[in-house]
């Protein structure tokens, strides 16, 4: 029996005009990093964002983003640019907010399952520090303390559309994949869940699909389509267990 929802953040919890995103994240970055060949430094940052998306080593994803930008940047500038990047997401991050958007649908979803005590995993794709994501949820209308568990590259060791990024997350909660149902906007990076049991709810309002193949999930529909969805689930009882939860 379902228990517990898996959530995708951008496109899904969070509306978001992902070109608007990434228009202001680019210009902010580059602004703040104004010393440097900022066209250079993006260029960076895509390859070391590729290497973590890419990674199946045991690796977490923060130890292969360094890794590999140190490689491309030289050992004696890292440290600058480490302290520099955590600075950018409590400062001109903040101003990719104006991309994003509330849903009173999902807000109403996720108030619906926790009054039915459905466990509630924020599983985005961990490209980004804990902080910034924590951001994103509040910009949703939310708290991280909703999630028992969320995401992000400081602890998780790969990314979508890895299917060991969904194997860890069951891990890490201690939950079968006949307990969880994926619920995201992107059919490549959410839906992939189903190869190991997972059941699957594509969000279609903000849909990323980039094949022209057949979209396979369990259900579909818009936000409201999903509150709806919500309404009709059971009420779940968890037992007690000794699992520990991020």
């Amino acid at each position: 029996m379902i228990n517990t929802i898996l959530f995708d953040l951008d496109g899904t919890v969070l509306p978001l005009d992902m070109d608007k995103f990434s228009k202001i994240y680019f210009q902010e970055l580059s602004s703040f990093f104004m010393e440097t060949d900022t066209k250079h430094l993006i260029s960076n940052i895509w390859k070391a964002t590729e290497a973590m998306i890419q990674n199946t080593d045991n690796k977490t994803n923060e130890d292969v983003f360094m890794e590999t930008f140190k490689t491309l940047i030289g050992d004696g500038e890292m440290e600058n640019y480490i302290n520099k990047f955590d600075e950018f997401y409590d400062t001109g991050f903040l101003k990719t907010k104006a991309a994003t958007s509330k849903n009173s649908w999902m807000e109403k979803s996720i108030i619906e399952l926790k009054l039915k005590n459905y466990k509630l995993v924020l599983a985005t794709n961990p490209l980004f520090p804990a902080k910034a994501i924590h951001h994103r949820i509040r910009w949703a209308g939310f708290d991280p303390s909703d999630f028992i568990y969320i995401t992000a590259y400081e602890h998780n060791h790969f990314c979508k559309p890895q299917i060991q990024y969904y194997e860890e997350i069951l891990s890490d909660i201690g939950k079968s994949s006949k307990e969880c149902l994926m619920v995201g906007n992107d059919v490549q990076e959410d839906l992939i869940a189903s190869k190991i049991g997972i059941s699957t709810f594509l969000i279609q309002d903000h849909l990323i699909h980039r094949r022209n193949e057949e979209i396979v999930s369990d259900f579909k529909g818009h936000y409201e389509d999903f509150f709806h969805f919500v309404e009709g689930l059971p009420k779940v009882i968890h037992e007690k267990t000794n699992n520990r939860i991020k």
